[in-house]
């Protein structure tokens, strides 16, 4: 009696033990992938130079943007590949795959030879290392965000999946962090000359930790349960481009979700350090610790609108991302680019993100909430990396080259406009909270009265 009085506490607590597992090393391996991905776009304003001559920083920051924006061509590559690996043989086994591959494409950066050393080969090195990185991070987005959602209690899976952005973002604060570091410690003609590499070596050997953590998390259930019943339900095998063409309206809902987030993110995050510097005049250290105390703010607020749509709905935070950016951009834009003081910087930037939030703290669940099991690593990954190749990779090149044109203000319009069109997005479509991603929640449903909910959300659950 005694031994069936505490079993089922006792599965509870393993639940929750294995849950919390896969929340924190899904979210570590998340942490380093992006470290590791950001950290060029942190350190570019010191080592541009090194790859590219001349006496315009301008230019030779378009370079590197150029060379930045071409690591997402190769992400919907990526998404592809190990998308339907993810598909095909778990999660676990891709989100191994995708931190090898960064930890290699880090090393790679760290040894390339200058343009004073090789001429134009350290260039093509740092090309083919970005080349790597964004066949990497093309997984990792599906990968990881298909993991922390599947493995997310159903009622939680928007606090779940929001750590994929606090991940995201503290790995870009790690890279900010060792950079003031280092701003206080080397002179800047030693930055220049030999001190950006320190991040990349770090980065590998992040890398290798986080393989070994990775080895050893647990498959989600949802993948379980779907694997043991073969390999396909109507003859279209998982994880492949004929079984994401049947869910071809999910795939072009993603899409145009991504655009107005992944354009906003990228402008506020890696953009905004390069905009306070060469637009406001701001001092490096003082635009880097800009960024540093947005992002940690900024990360903090992601699981607290995970929680908030789990009780209200995804919409409502998304349409309100979306109406924020698109009036919000200009004139947030417009008085970052003449500030003169770290505190009115910082509250313009925590003003952008925190609108930004809306966007970043559940998108990771709403797209895999919209597709079934089979082909929800694939459906996420690959029109999110189209739409991020398209719209988020070349937003700082954008901005770039309407400032070296001189009309940096049509930068902001732009913005604007890709808010607008995920805005009209946003309302148009169902709201995907109550999706059950497997037949085991939707048989929870049923069994709680709840059987109507899980069969409208059809598309995230399992066939």
């Amino acid at each position: 009696m005694s031994s069936s009085a505490v079993t089922p506490g006792s599965q509870q607590r393993e639940e929750r033990a294995r849950r919390r597992l896969a929340l924190i090393g899904g979210s570590l391996g998340n942490l380093v992938e992006w470290y590791d991905w950001f950290v060029y776009a942190s350190f570019a304003i010191y080592f541009a130079d090194s790859f590219f001559p001349g006496d315009n920083p301008t230019t030779q920051l378009l370079n590197t943007a150029g060379i930045f924006a071409v690591g997402f061509l190769m992400r919907p590559v990526g998404g592809w590949i190990l998308g339907r690996a993810a598909d095909r043989h778990g999660r676990k086994s891709a989100l191994t795959l995708t931190v090898t591959m960064m930890s290699v494409a880090a090393l790679m950066i760290a040894v390339a030879p200058t343009y004073g050393q090789a001429g134009y080969f350290g260039a093509l090195v740092l090309l083919l290392a970005r080349l790597l990185q964004g066949l990497s991070i093309g997984g990792e987005y599906a990968a990881s965000a298909t993991y922390l959602t599947e493995a997310s209690a159903r009622d939680r899976r928007g606090l779940g999946s929001s750590f994929q952005y606090v991940s995201m973002t503290c790995g870009q604060l790690l890279g900010l962090g060792i950079l003031i570091t280092m701003q206080h410690t080397l002179t800047a003609a030693q930055l220049s000359s030999w001190g950006w590499r320190i991040p990349f070596v770090l980065g590998a050997l992040f890398a290798v930790v986080v393989f070994w953590l990775r080895r050893r998390l647990q498959e989600t259930d949802a993948f379980t349960e779907e694997s043991a019943d073969g390999d396909a339900h109507d003859g279209s095998p998982r994880g492949s481009l004929k079984a994401l063409w049947e869910h071809r309206r999910q795939a072009g809902l993603v899409m145009a979700l991504t655009l107005g987030g992944t354009v906003a993110y990228y402008t506020y995050t890696t953009y905004l350090t390069k905009y306070l510097v060469g637009s406001a005049g701001m001092a490096k250290t003082t635009a880097t610790l800009v960024s540093f105390t947005a992002l940690a703010l900024f990360a903090v607020l992601q699981p607290f609108a995970g929680m908030l749509s789990d009780r209200i709905g995804r919409r409502p935070l998304l349409i309100t991302f979306a109406v924020g950016c698109t009036v919000g951009t200009y004139p947030i834009m417009t008085a970052l680019g003449s500030v003169d003081s770290y505190w009115s910087a910082l509250g313009l930037s925590l003003l952008a993100l925190v609108i930004v939030t809306g966007y970043t703290s559940i998108n990771a669940a709403v797209k895999a909430e919209l597709f079934p099991t089979r082909v929800r690593a694939l459906g996420v990954a690959l029109p999110y990396a189209v739409a991020n190749a398209l719209f988020g990779g070349t937003a700082e090149y954008v901005a770039l080259w309407f400032k070296s044109g001189g009309h940096e203000k049509m930068f902001f319009w732009y913005v604007s406009g890709c808010a607008l069109v995920s805005l009209v997005t946003y309302v148009l479509m169902p709201d995907t909270r109550n999706a059950a991603l497997s037949r085991a929640e939707a048989a929870g449903a049923d069994a709680a009265g709840r059987g109507t909910a899980p069969a409208k959300a059809g598309a995230g659950a399992a066939p």
